[in-house]
């Protein structure tokens, strides 16, 4: 064998593994800058949903607002998809580094197998030749030209030897590193696998919740409904009354059964009147935003007041009712004269009869509206029939009590 093929391959061979181990270096950092990437998109798109369930939780503890949680639960199951879908991404991409590390690691076990049997055959050589060898290659050269030739010979050989020793020492730690990325990385992937699974749970539950709120919702919206009706419903009827009582009174004064109030309400009195208790505004004459998303349409006011609460009347009048009058409770009118008349709803109880003469400020019921969606309070309304007209209009409370300080 020609001395100088056997180096010129040795030192080939040890140029290629030496390149490979190299590659391999950068290949792992690669994966390790990838790997804490990834990891980094994760962190961000969880912290963004830890963000919306906070958000979420505070929606929770304020007035419930059902559009506002659905719309929350909605980004949170895009959200978790955008997790699931990174994280299908990433385990795309570590099976495809996982098959170049598998990969890597095969042909370095091919290389040592290679590289053993190259060994193994220089160590038969060297037995078969036996340990002065050396000596009989210096012995027999024929001149000083042939002895440098030869210890040259027999120098490069060492040299290609202790090579091809070291190349295998570097191949069992390419193969032993090869391996440790090859666990890491399965291991890796089994924890992304796990935390795909979590997350599709995750996913799972928030449309389960979605679905719960969403029919929530529609028992809530029907039960508004069933209020709203019941509320105009009573209101209907309360106008209804309204206009038989003026009817009536306009009658018994034609017939001369009665003498018309002078009226103890007048353009005047705006402005000035007492309120019938002190309380809290809970909502305003007008329409105004009912439960969870309904519109409703409030022809008095309403006052908060501890259950019990004395309710006092405005202005001197007659009793024109007094009791139970549909979803409002114990309910009473009282007629001004003039066409005006004021409405006290949601009592506890009524302390007056029907026909009975009130004073300003005389104590004419309790509060009450405990069951009510408003919780304690009273409903206070002002109606007049206009000249010529027996149908009440609803006039705006705050337009004729006093004007609080």
């Amino acid at each position: 064998m020609n001395p100088r093929y056997v180096g010129q391959c040795y030192l080939t061979l040890a140029v290629v593994m030496l390149g490979t181990i190299v590659d391999q270096g950068h290949a792992q950092g690669d994966l390790d800058r990838r790997i804490r990437d990834n990891q980094a998109r994760l962190d961000s798109i969880r912290i963004e949903r830890q963000e919306l369930e906070s958000e979420l939780e505070a929606l929770r503890g304020r007035a419930r607002d059902i559009t506002s949680e659905i719309r929350n639960i909605e980004r949170q199951k895009s959200l978790t998809s955008r997790v699931v879908n990174e994280l299908d991404r990433q385990m795309a991409s570590m099976t495809s580094q996982l098959d170049t590390i598998t990969m890597d690691l095969m042909l370095a076990q091919d290389a040592l197998v290679e590289t053993n049997a190259v060994l193994e055959r220089r160590l038969a050589q060297i037995y078969k030749r036996g340990p002065l060898w050396a000596f009989q290659v210096l012995l027999a050269a024929e001149s000083f030209g042939d002895l440098l030739s030869r210890y040259k010979y027999l120098h490069l050989v060492s040299r290609q030897d202790r090579a091809l020793s070291h190349e295998i020492e570097n191949l069992h730690d390419r193969i032993s590193a090869q391996r440790q990325h090859h666990v890491s990385a399965q291991n890796t992937l089994a924890q992304q696998r796990e935390l795909r699974g979590e997350e599709l749970q995750r996913f799972v539950r928030l449309e389960r919740q979605r679905q719960n709120t969403l029919q929530q919702t529609r028992a809530s919206e029907r039960a508004a409904v069933s209020r709203l009706d019941s509320l105009a419903a009573a209101a209907s009827a309360l106008n209804t009354l309204l206009t038989q009582l003026e009817d009536e009174r306009r009658r018994a004064v034609a017939r001369g059964d009665r003498t018309d109030l002078a009226g103890s309400i007048r353009e005047s009195d705006l402005g000035a009147l007492e309120w019938p208790l002190e309380g809290n505004l809970l909502y305003r004459f007008g329409r105004a935003p009912g439960p969870d998303g309904t519109d409703i349409l409030y022809e008095g006011i309403g006052i908060q007041a501890a259950p019990g609460t004395p309710v006092r009347a405005v202005a001197t009048g007659v009793v024109a009712l007094a009791g139970l009058f549909g979803t409002y409770g114990p309910t009473i009118i009282l007629d001004h004269g003039n066409g005006f008349r004021t409405v006290y709803l949601y009592l506890s109880r009524f302390d007056v009869a029907v026909g009975q003469t009130v004073t300003a400020g005389q104590v004419i019921a309790r509060s009450g509206g405990v069951t009510s969606d408003h919780g304690p309070h009273i409903e206070f309304q002002i109606r007049q029939a206009p000249g010529g007209s027996s149908e009440p209009v609803a006039l705006d409370p705050e337009n004729w009590l006093r004007r609080r300080r």
